[in-house]
């Protein structure tokens, strides 16, 4: 009886890579020799996945859009998204803010900005000249369809994706066949992603073995209180903030935190949000999202909606001025709040998004030195995990209040799967869902993936 439950723990995904991560941060600490040549298995991993990103945000927001009873939905849909994700992205730079302000993470550090070497984070500083407003806008319409997909460029994918949807809109009828072809590649493609997840656990045991075999646990004790404030601060948001928002769409947080505990997992052994984009396309449309919504809001989200991103940005920056004794006055402060609202869109897919941002940030404020960031490096992979952690779950709950302010999720469909039941199996007949209001009906009416009720 016991070894069929340690059978059945061992054999769920999220437990596998919990093992991962311990057995990856007791090898970098004990053989950092070895811990530090395993990067390639975290990257390995990252890779496979992101060679999946671009076909399958292309075909969920095609189909999705082109079976829209009618496209002016999807404008509504993107509206709605943009406002939700402006909303949580200000509350998030406004929690940083005060977190920072109230704790002081940086003070008492006395560090000289004359002694930093600059060149450390040169990489980053270049990255940042690129990360401009205009800059953004023009990254959005890539040079050629073909470039974008090759390079994994997600807005752009996203851009084409929906034109092209709304062009087999109009045609009607006609492109039912083209529609029904990219569904069932869909399908397989979520069957690549199933196969993939399989060295999930050893891409976390790599990426977590590399990491503290490179900065090594005392990184952390010399910077413990700006990471405990971080992950502290993404937790308390998390509960405050977006329980809110769940309670407010008529669903518990608790409960959907259990629902995506692989997901939350596999992205906390990798530092990686991309990862599990699949993933969670799948278990949003089982919750009962429809796919319209779904295939808009969550890939776009990655992009716009960075809550755990937006509370790094304005604490780092705290953190940076105050450990080389720089007052900010208020009227500074809003200024740096103005800054990151723009600062902290458009920065997903770039190696270091969170730090090119911060960059980007700095870069544009008179009083803090860019070249402060090489307080960060020894220990941003540590504060990577905390923020791709809370951007993932600030997505998920993004789509599903977006859905439900759309009137676009089934919720008897919802309770039922996050009270366990109804049993979500990959392999499974899809069945058709509960009725959703008539103007998304078309579109939920067909998922990506099967589920069985108990």
């Amino acid at each position: 009886m016991v070894l069929a439950r340690i059978k059945n723990s061992l054999s769920k995904l999220y437990v596998q890579v919990l093992i991962g991560i311990i057995a990856g941060v007791l090898l970098g600490h004990y053989a950092p020799n070895i811990g530090a040549e395993l990067k390639p298995l975290g990257d390995i991993f990252i890779k496979l996945i992101k060679m999946l990103l671009a076909p399958i945000i292309f075909a969920s927001v095609v189909v999705g859009i082109a079976r829209m009873n009618n496209i002016h939905e999807a404008g509504r849909v993107g509206v709605k998204a943009v406002v939700y994700f402006e909303i949580a992205s200000t509350l998030a730079l406004i929690v940083g803010l005060v977190v920072g302000n109230v704790f002081q993470p940086g003070s008492g550090m006395n560090i000289d900005p004359a002694k930093i070497d600059r060149a450390a984070v040169s990489t980053y500083t270049q990255a940042a000249q690129k990360h401009g407003f205009f800059d953004f806008l023009m990254n959005i319409v890539p040079n050629s369809v073909v470039g974008a997909f090759a390079s994994g460029e997600m807005l752009p994918i996203i851009l084409f994706s929906m034109l092209f949807a709304i062009a087999l809109g109009r045609l009607g009828a006609k492109a039912a066949p083209l529609v029904d072809m990219l569904d069932m590649f869909l399908h397989g493609m979520f069957g690549i992603v199933r196969i993939v997840m399989y060295v999930a656990p050893v891409g976390a045991f790599g990426g977590m073995a590399f990491t503290v075999a490179k900065y090594g646990i005392g990184t952390l004790a010399s910077y413990g209180q700006l990471i405990l404030a971080l992950y502290v601060t993404s937790a308390v948001f998390i509960a405050v903030v977006l329980g809110i928002v769940m309670k407010m769409s008529g669903l518990s947080l608790w409960k959907f935190l259990r629902y995506i505990k692989d997901e939350i997992f596999v992205t906390l052994g990798t530092a990686s949000t991309e990862a599990v984009l699949p993933q969670m396309l799948v278990k949003l449309e089982k919750l009962g999202c429809a796919k319209p919504v779904v295939g808009m809001v969550l890939p776009t989200g990655y992009t716009f909606n960075a809550d755990g991103t937006a509370i790094y940005l304005t604490m780092a920056s705290l953190f940076i001025a105050q450990a080389m004794n720089i007052h900010l006055s208020i009227w500074d402060q809003v200024l740096l709040l103005g800054v990151m609202l723009l600062t902290s869109k458009g920065s997903a897919g770039v190696a270091g998004a969170g730090f090119v941002a911060l960059a980007a940030t700095l870069a544009s404020m008179p009083n803090i030195p860019v070249a402060g960031l090489v307080l960060l490096l020894g220990v941003d992979r540590f504060l990577n995990e905390a923020r791709a952690v809370t951007n993932l779950i600030g997505n998920g709950v993004a789509t599903i209040a977006v859905a439900r302010w759309e009137g676009a999720i089934d919720m008897q469909r919802a309770r039922a799967v996050l009270d366990r039941e109804v049993d979500v199996d990959f392999d499974e007949e899809t069945v058709a869902p509960q009725p959703v209001p008539p103007h998304l009906r078309a579109a939920q009416a067909v998922t990506s993936a099967g589920y069985r009720t108990r």
